[in-house]
């Protein structure tokens, strides 16, 4: 099966994971805050989000089986393929009853030297009735369902050449110093972009820069349970002609920690030098 007809098939299952999903956050649910002993931060887990990720699992399996990237860890295999499935992208959103949350997969590929890269990326926001794809050599899409039926769109980035007039993204951490390195970035870009969103999930505000909605986005430090979301995210990026990277300019590292940044192309290098 090629990538672009695996894409679209992914795409059927998370969108019917989102059905599920979005039908309980219409219904008092059972998400909790609890403390994680190894990163000592707080974070949301659910019965809900393990359902979630379960039903991909096993749907896109039937479909194509792979390992998934998440059960392997550090044990990837030169040419493997891997299926990176996350749990709900935006859990704080979820969790308040807001729209701005999605349901990611990734397919990831490592090469005969152990590099790893996402080769197809489906993006599902439910509560937004829209959903990204895209397959590497193939081009991304949005898909929006109206009361027509579904409307199929090629994305592209936008042609914004300069912070000024631009609208930028950005994200923050559990963590305070992280969420301090953010705060103190987007304080240094005052008074230069039109205007500076926070909404998230960073799998929803990398396809807004796919689509042009978002001339830019970064945030740092994003960690090993931001992959699906990043990866998945990423590959909508690649294939409507955006930029992601390192704020260093270094090439994403699935394995570690990365701050990141994702342009239309045009508007990183006066955006870079505010990026420390």
């Amino acid at each position: 099966m090629d990538l672009r007809e695996l894409a679209v098939k992914v795409a059927d299952v998370a969108e019917q994971a989102g059905l599920h999903a979005l039908q309980d956050q219409l219904k008092p649910h059972d998400f909790t805050t609890e403390l994680d002993a190894a990163s000592k931060h707080h974070k949301f887990s659910s019965e809900i989000d393990e359902r979630l990720v379960r039903y991909c699992h096993e749907r896109i399996n039937a479909i194509e089986p792979h390992e998934c990237w998440e059960e392997v860890g550090s044990d990837v295999k030169p040419g493997g393929l891997y299926w990176c499935i996350g749990h709900i992208d935006g859990a704080i959103n979820f969790v308040r009853d807001m729209h701005e949350w999605t349901v990611t997969v990734s397919l990831m590929r490592v090469d005969e030297e152990g590099r790893s890269k996402p080769i197809l990326g489906v993006v599902h926001a439910p509560a937004l009735r829209r959903t990204y794809l895209a397959a590497e050599g193939a081009g991304a899409i949005r898909i929006r369902s109206t009361e027509q039926g579904k409307k199929r769109e090629k994305i592209m980035p936008s042609t914004t050449p300069t912070l000024k007039g631009a609208v930028v993204s950005f994200g923050m951490s559990y963590f305070p110093e992280e969420s301090k390195r953010a705060l103190h970035t987007v304080a240094s870009l005052a008074g230069k972009p039109a205007d500076v969103k926070r909404v998230g999930p960073v799998s929803m505000d990398l396809c807004k820069v796919a689509d042009g909605s978002y001339d830019a986005y970064f945030e740092p430090s994003l960690h090993s349970w931001d992959v699906p979301g990043v990866s998945a995210g990423a590959v909508v990026v690649w294939e409507a002609q955006g930029q992601i990277g390192r704020w260093d300019g270094s090439d994403i590292d699935w394995g570690a920690n990365n701050d990141i940044v994702a342009t239309n192309g045009l508007i990183i290098d006066d955006l870079k030098q505010y990026l420390q």
